[in-house]
């Protein structure tokens, strides 16, 4: 198969034609097959053949998580018989979202985490060892899979955790590449330093990082990457995707955002009304996605605030990338007039070193404004280690946070929950 598709290679204006025509695919197959779009088409008096190009797209309404959650099945567009594979993600409402995937579905999902792969670097005959989960209706584990077993890579099926086990495996199958969560790289060089494991002349050459930001805006490394670069010289390469997008943005060699694939996905960046942003500015991820079976999606807000990068990369791709994730729309966080994303407060817990573990919660209090706790788990004894945390949030955030200290054994158990394919860092009880 083609592992740098010609379409990624084209020139902006043909990349914009190309996928207007997928478009207009798309509204077609959303109008015969799928109850949720024809009724809202019916609703807002949308003839689909006035939709023929990108911009046209301002004429349809946008859909959201609670729209999915509320009318699961009404987004369905083949018979339940024709579904092959059940993943799920979590919804704003509580309720899991059901994602049914056809056969030409898991084709699809394979091929996107092939090119993606082939984007950060890993050929034919690489061996990558999967530090993620392939069950519980996890999507990703499975296209993680199905990507490099397409463009024939040797994949060594690990899973989450166990550091012991994982450089056993690394030692036993030499894997050249890693996908993992990135502060588990961490845990595992802790435990290599402490057992005395030459890890630094391993085969590991690089580890494509998920669930986590390891980078700045301007894509310098944060402070979470330069801790695993400050004592393992691997290539970290970020990647981002969810379930709804059957979809990865990926970095190449170069490391400076995730590439889009054109043939895949169509994404607009929006404001708080609804409108485009401008160039170089932030907004909510809003994506279409082609060619999917079962359940695709037309405008759907993904409640990530991202910044787009439109200048064509060195690596001979002239597709948009996509710049880290600022935030999650819904995580927001208003505290005493300053305006805070848990991104921005990851990177000062990861700048401190003795951290076993931490987590961000964020409530109402009695008069309705948002509360931080910081909860700790720390192996430093000295009693000093509090308040060089709180001063650590004022000078960087001109914040200053309720900090509570919590015994490892307690916290870990919520921050590595077996059912969580990262470490759950943030929960917001407001």
């Amino acid at each position: 198969m083609e592992l740098f598709p010609f379409i990624e290679k084209a020139d902006i204006q043909n990349i914009k034609i190309f996928q207007e025509e997928k478009l207009k695919q798309l509204l077609v197959y959303l109008e015969e097959n799928s109850p949720f779009y024809q009724k809202l088409f019916k609703e807002n008096n949308i003839q689909v053949s006035d939709i023929q190009t990108l911009e046209d797209l301002q004429k349809i309404p946008t859909t959201s998580k609670n729209d999915i959650q509320q009318n699961n099945d009404d987004f369905l567009c083949i018979p339940q018989n024709q579904i092959v594979d059940y993943s799920t993600t979590s919804g704003t409402l509580g309720d899991p979202v059901t994602f049914g995937l056809s056969d030409k579905d898991l084709e699809r999902l394979a091929y996107n985490e092939a090119i993606s792969f082939a984007c950060a670097g890993i050929q034919k005959g690489d061996v990558v060892q999967m530090i993620t989960t392939i069950d519980k209706r996890f999507m990703a584990g499975l296209a993680y899979f199905l990507g490099l077993r397409k463009m024939g890579a040797s994949v060594v099926r690990m899973g989450p955790g166990i550091p012991e086990l994982q450089w056993d495996s690394i030692f036993r199958y030499k894997p050249k590449y890693l996908i993992t969560v990135p502060s588990f790289l961490l845990k595992m060089i802790d435990y290599a330093e402490k057992h005395g494991i030459d890890y630094k002349n391993s085969s590991v050459y690089g580890a494509v990082c998920i669930g986590e930001s390891i980078k700045n805006q301007d894509f310098t490394d944060n402070i979470l990457s330069q801790k695993i670069k400050e004592k393992w010289n691997i290539q970290l390469f970020s990647t981002y995707a969810s379930t709804e997008m059957s979809t990865a943005f990926t970095e190449c060699e170069h490391q400076i955002g995730g590439h889009q694939h054109p043939e895949l996905i169509i994404t607009e960046i929006l404001d708080d009304e609804g409108n485009p942003v401008k160039d170089g500015e932030s907004g909510e991820l809003t994506i279409t996605t082609l060619g999917v079976e079962a359940l695709p999606l037309l405008r759907f807000k993904t409640g990530d605030l991202v910044k787009a990068h439109y200048e064509s990369c060195k690596c001979g791709r002239n597709t948009m990338r996509l710049g880290p994730v600022v935030g999650r729309k819904q995580q927001m966080i208003k505290y005493k007039g300053t305006t805070l994303y848990p991104p921005a407060m990851n990177d000062i817990l990861n700048d401190f070193d003795g951290i076993l573990c931490y987590q961000i919660v964020i409530q109402s209090n009695e008069i309705g404004l948002d509360e931080i706790i910081i909860k700790i788990s720390t192996e430093r004894e000295d009693e000093s280690f509090e308040g060089e945390v709180r001063d650590h949030f004022r000078a960087k955030l001109r914040v200053s946070p309720k900090i509570e200290m919590v015994n490892f054994d307690v916290l870990s158990k919520t921050v590595f929950n077996p059912n969580s394919r990262k470490p759950i860092t943030f929960i917001d009880l407001r």
